[in-house]
């Protein structure tokens, strides 16, 4: 991508892990991980129902003084910019881009994330859990984030999710 423009990009929630991202944004390359400073985790829904393809409450981010997410910086070609909107739901409302700045190792960086519109809080499916385990264990988040997310109390979903999506992505060649 040296040649190519990129953006960066701060997942905290199922795109945390590689495979899922790429699902729709091919050009993702991890980068670092981070923590946004003054934000919160919270799980729920941008409707009253829970038609999501996640079967539950998926991963937004609220301000929050004395609070932290943890999560990674992708760096990503303005090509998949559109991808990334259209995965989040920006043309429907559910999410609205959001322009962050994320402290890593490497200092503070300008990142693009999203938070979802008209919270409604609502507790996630085991499988999005998963997802999000599975992404922090990947990127190498803290132990202690990691224990935080494990300990998250999910609605109990059994049923077929954007998980199966993933499985099968990982069985291509």
């Amino acid at each position: 991508m040296s040649s190519e423009k990129y953006f960066l990009y701060f997942a905290f929630g199922s795109n945390l892990l590689r495979e899922r991202l790429r699902l729709q944004n091919p050009s993702a390359e991890f980068y670092c991980t981070g923590r946004l400073q003054g934000y919160c985790l919270n799980f729920g829904t941008g409707t009253s129902h829970l038609s999501n393809r996640w079967h539950g409450g998926v991963a937004t981010v609220a301000e929050k003084e004395g609070c932290r997410v943890w999560g990674v910086v992708w760096k990503i070609s303005t090509d998949n910019l559109c991808t990334l909107d259209e995965q989040e739901g920006v043309h429907c409302g559910i999410y609205s881009p959001l322009e962050v700045f994320v402290e890593t190792d490497q200092g503070q960086l300008r990142c693009r994330t999203y938070q979802l519109n008209n919270f409604r809080p609502t507790l996630p499916s085991p499988q999005y859990k998963e997802v999000l385990c599975l992404g922090a264990h990947q990127s190498g988040l803290p132990p202690e984030y990691i224990q935080k997310l494990e300990a998250l109390e999910t609605n109990g979903y059994v049923g077929p999710s954007i998980l199966d999506d993933i499985e099968q992505s990982k069985k291509e060649p």
